[in-house]
């Protein structure tokens, strides 16, 4: 399979959890960009992970929260359409949807457990 040049609709798309959807779309070793799906009322628990994680909102309206090494919430926020993000490797953060949701995330280096499903 091709995953340089992709196409969204042509990609398997995978349930990460009731109300949430990921479509890989092209990556390499390097860096890995996602199309993601979110009903409203969703909501990831704080999480950290080796790859920074880099987003823009294409439509929907989303809150994040970001964490110290704790888990101690020190920020939050609501990012809407045109809006981006950027998460910096072990960085605590969360995320629910307030609205149905559509964004993209790039991760660098790329999610290996999202290569396999």
């Amino acid at each position: 399979m091709n995953n340089k040049i992709t196409n969204r609709f042509e990609r398997n798309t995978v349930q990460v959890r009731p109300g949430l959807w990921r479509t890989n779309l092209s990556y390499n070793q390097e860096t890995m960009l996602c199309y993601f799906r979110m009903e409203k009322g969703c909501k990831l628990p704080l999480h950290n992970h080796k790859a920074v994680q880099n987003g823009y909102v294409i439509s929907g309206k989303l809150r994040y929260e970001l964490a110290d090494s704790d888990q101690r919430v020190y920020e939050t926020g609501e990012i809407g359409p045109g809006g981006g993000y950027c998460w910096d490797s072990d960085e605590y953060h969360s995320t629910e949807a307030l609205e149905d949701s559509e964004f993209i995330e790039v991760f660098s280096p790329l999610r290996p457990e999202y290569v396999a499903e």
